[in-house]
């Protein structure tokens, strides 16, 4: 019998001295223990340091880091550097799990050995309450390369609800200096989309477990202006382009699309309808396009594919 996956599970904290001992003390308080659980304190300024060190200093089940401030990407490599699990989990320091999050992850984990990357929904609470979710079901996506290079779709969700072998995320995150400066902030990207384009295999699990904190100084959350958008879809297509050149791929990969989407054991049909249009940028007759078109659209009805409420880049 396989023994179960090991969860490493980082936390990263910068200045949130207010909300970082809730984030720890979740992980501690989770019903399926972790394999390690890493602090990394990306040289905090707020007194979190000496909060951290007075708190967990003397707990052999917390391993702290500190470290000058490098950014979210210095501090994720930080923590892999010292991570030995099968599984890695990040999750920032404004967040916090409710206790059954590891044991539901590890229930897919275990079992689905050819799963590589879950992401699951997000409980917004505080200054706003929400739920966001991809779907309203658990979905088996498949492999997502193609889709993610050509329409630079996110197949994720923000750091705190996302888990993934951690070979992969080392992968994901051995980037080019000038490129690591790039993403030396919305780090959750570089996890999402390399782990797409290098050819993870990805599954969204819905567990209501983890929450997102709005306080009005979330890095992301609150400077969603159409600029800052802009410019992080023209950061995504660079960071999508270097692992893309790393294994080969360009637009040529759009004539796989059919054969992408056949991995997709149940798919939504907001994702038959992507898939519908990527096959009809491929070469050939316009008849022969839209005849593999319809037949991806009329493969999802059958499945009874249901239409999901998705993320919107949430990195």
């Amino acid at each position: 019998m396989t023994a179960p996956v090991r969860f490493s599970v980082i936390v990263t904290n910068y200045n949130y001295g207010a909300f970082v001992c809730e984030a720890i003390d979740g992980v501690l308080a989770q019903t399926r223990v972790p394999h390690q659980l890493i602090v990394v304190d990306d040289g905090s300024t707020d007194g979190s340091q000496a909060l951290l060190v007075e708190r967990y200093g003397g707990d052999p089940r917390v391993m702290l880091l500190m470290g000058e401030n490098g950014g979210q990407l210095a501090a994720f490599r930080r923590g892999l550097a010292q991570a030995s699990g099968d599984v890695v989990c990040f999750l920032d320091a404004d967040d916090c799990w409710r206790p059954e999050h590891l044991a539901r992850l590890g229930e897919l984990f275990d079992t689905r050995r050819d799963i590589d990357f879950v992401f699951t929904d997000v409980e917004l609470f505080d200054q706003q309450v929400a739920r966001m979710r991809y779907a309203d079901r658990a979905v088996d996506l498949g492999y997502t390369a193609v889709s993610t290079y050509m329409l630079t779709h996110w197949y994720g969700a923000p750091t705190s609800a996302i888990a993934l072998r951690i070979d992969w995320a080392r992968r994901t995150l051995e980037l080019p200096a000038g490129l690591s400066s790039s993403w030396r902030l919305s780090a959750d990207n570089c996890l999402v989309f390399g782990t797409s384009i290098l050819g993870g295999r990805k599954f969204y699990l819905p567990t209501g477990t983890v929450r997102y904190r709005i306080h009005g100084a979330n890095g992301w959350w609150s400077n969603r202006t159409p600029a800052n958008e802009y410019l992080n879809r023209f950061r995504s297509r660079g960071l999508i382009e270097h692992y893309a050149r790393s294994v080969g791929l360009d637009a040529r990969c759009v004539e796989f699309a059919k054969q992408e989407f056949k991995t997709k054991p149940e798919p939504t049909s907001r994702e038959a309808r992507r898939y519908a249009g990527l096959v009809r940028l491929r070469r050939g007759s316009w008849l022969r396009r839209t005849e593999q078109s319809l037949s991806i659209l009329w493969s999802a009805w059958r499945r009874r594919g249901k239409l999901p409420v998705e993320f919107k880049g949430l990195g």
